[in-house]
């Protein structure tokens, strides 16, 4: 049986929080620096309403459908994780049949997790085991009390540790859980967010998450320490970390489905982790749900309300030439 442990207090993390309920700063971040421009293309349209999205290397992209939120397919329900090849363009299918299957991640032997909301289980596939449950082990026969609250964000890190969020109770203090497990224990890293609703670990093992109601980031350091990385960002929702750790990258949807020539603020941001500059990588989208970033630095993302999914490249600098006489 699986048992909840506190490893972390946050209450210096609610502190905080709260501090920027009331309008006072906690930190010296602005938007002013535009690093990096970014070249936009859509690369799969014709989706039911993607989510959740995962770069497996330069190859595939693992994504999310939820066209029927907590709708069973037993009941009728069309939500599915699938798999994009980016070389030919296929789409298969990993999984069909869950209510909610939000968010998606990869593990370094390339098996598949997401979180499934509204049945309050992680799952995962593997080509050699099939599908199977990571909480509760048990699966759909565990007891009540095993089943998580609401599952959203996951990640996975290079051990092999699931970190997930749960957000049963959206803007509430003192509810909301982010976690980790190593199949057999869950040990708490946070427990004072209002609403910690993706995550992302890092090859060094930093993992950092939005807080969506809050419009923050937090950071947990490899040591397990918890602390802001930046705030006085709008409805935060997915998160991603390029391969070398230097690079995160976040969508933003404070107008969702609201697409820019509406009058929509929607976008997808890069922040440099060495500087803390900021870089906008697209904006206009009606709803970009989460992110993701390939080895070469590609990024991708789901855009709900469009049914797409899309990719920024950096553009390339131009040298300067210069002429000596």
């Amino acid at each position: 049986m699986l048992y909840r442990k506190n490893k972390h207090s946050s209450r210096s993390v609610t502190s905080a929080i709260r501090m920027l309920a009331c309008g006072v700063s906690v930190t010296a971040l602005s938007l002013t620096v535009q690093a990096r421009e970014y070249e936009v293309e859509i690369v799969q349209t014709g989706l039911s309403s993607p989510m959740g999205i995962a770069a497996q290397w330069k190859s595939s992209l693992y994504f999310t459908e939820v066209p029927t939120p907590g709708v069973p397919g037993t009941e009728g329900g069309t939500n599915a994780v699938k798999r994009l090849n980016l070389r030919n363009g296929s789409i298969t299918s990993v999984s069909e049949g869950e209510p909610y299957p939000k968010n998606v991640a990869l593990d370094r032997h390339g098996s598949v997790y997401w979180t499934c909301q509204t049945a309050g289980v992680i799952l995962k596939y593997d080509r050699r085991n099939g599908k199977q449950f990571v909480l509760p082990a048990a699966g759909l026969d565990a007891a009540p009390e095993e089943f998580l609250m609401s599952p959203s964000g996951i990640s996975v890190d290079r051990y092999g540790d699931v970190l997930f969020t749960e957000v049963p109770m959206p803007g509430e203090f003192n509810a909301n859980l982010v976690s980790v497990t190593d199949g057999e224990n869950i040990t708490i890293i946070s427990d004072f967010e209002p609403a910690p609703v993706d995550i992302v670990v890092s090859s060094g093992g930093q993992s950092y998450w939005t807080c969506n109601t809050a419009g923050v980031i937090f950071q947990r350091s490899a040591a397990g320490v918890v602390s802001l990385l930046t705030d006085g960002l709008e409805s935060p929702m997915g998160i991603a970390v390029d391969v070398t750790g230097r690079r995160l990258f976040y969508t933003e949807v404070p107008t969702p489905g609201v697409a820019g020539d509406d009058g929509g603020t929607n976008r997808v941001m890069e922040l440099d982790l060495r500087t803390m500059e900021k870089s906008v990588v697209a904006d206009g989208f009606p709803y970009p749900a989460d992110v993701t970033v390939a080895v070469d630095g590609t990024v991708y993302w789901t855009c709900k309300a469009a049914g797409v999914i899309a990719k920024g490249t950096p553009k390339k600098k131009k040298r300067s030439h210069y002429r000596w006489w």
